[in-house]
């Protein structure tokens, strides 16, 4: 008796482990669609275009089902974005090691970050302006940020190589504000490139020496600021 009991306890596990299993698989699906669909249309279309009946017809899922992954187009875009922002910095990253000169290895940080940028520039300034003005407590927003984080970090991370390469002694603090500067050089690039899309009369800057000009003001400003202390 205690073994056919014991059987069917077995199989009724089994049974909600494998329907457990098929649900997880399904939403899984689901976001993925949903994800695919919304990078996809905010490429075609621009993010401001697109909206998220298009995005739901395109994943081939209800509205509602859309909601349940995703509250908003805003939080859709977070989404992707961050996404791509992990993906670009993780290849700055590691081109970053290859390069011997401290401006070019700042560059190689940020150029697929730019560069994807530069394919829609209108998204990249609504994820931008999603970042500083978002809802502190929206979790892709909060990612979205960490991220910023990261590739300030890793910019600082070169300015500190640079440093120890020419026996500057830094401190934490420094070294933290300059990759703070850098980072916030390339994301003004960034943003006056979309400006150009509303005003083609607009200051942004039509040549990629300006960011670099800008990059070794900011380097030989660190270094021989404290250069000047010793």
């Amino acid at each position: 008796m205690s073994v056919i009991g014991d059987c069917g306890r077995w199989q009724v596990v089994e049974n909600e482990t494998a329907a457990g299993g098929r649900r997880d698989r399904n939403m899984r699906q689901k976001r993925d669609r949903i994800f695919r669909a919304a990078t996809e249309l905010f490429a075609e279309k621009g993010y401001d275009a697109v909206t998220t009946r298009e995005i739901s017809e395109r994943a081939d899922v209800a509205a509602g089902t859309l909601f349940r992954y995703a509250s908003s187009k805003v939080e859709l875009l977070l989404m992707v974005y961050n996404e791509q922002f992990r993906r670009s910095l993780e290849s700055g990253v590691e081109r970053s090691a290859e390069s011997d000169d401290v401006v070019d290895a700042l560059l190689a940080v940020v150029a697929p970050i730019l560069r994807s940028a530069a394919v829609r520039p209108e998204n990249a300034a609504a994820y931008q302006r999603e970042l500083v003005f978002g809802t502190r407590s929206e979790r892709y927003r909060a990612e979205g940020v960490g991220l910023v984080r990261q590739t300030e970090a890793a910019l600082a991370d070169v300015l500190a190589a640079e440093a120890r390469r020419r026996g500057v002694v830094t401190s934490a603090d420094a070294v933290r504000a300059a990759g703070r500067s850098v980072f916030a050089a390339v994301h003004l690039d960034v943003a006056r490139s979309a400006a150009t899309l509303d005003d083609p009369e607009s200051d942004a800057p039509s040549d990629p020496a300006d960011l670099r000009r800008q990059l070794r003001q900011i380097v030989d400003g660190f270094l021989a600021d404290h250069d000047e202390r010793n």
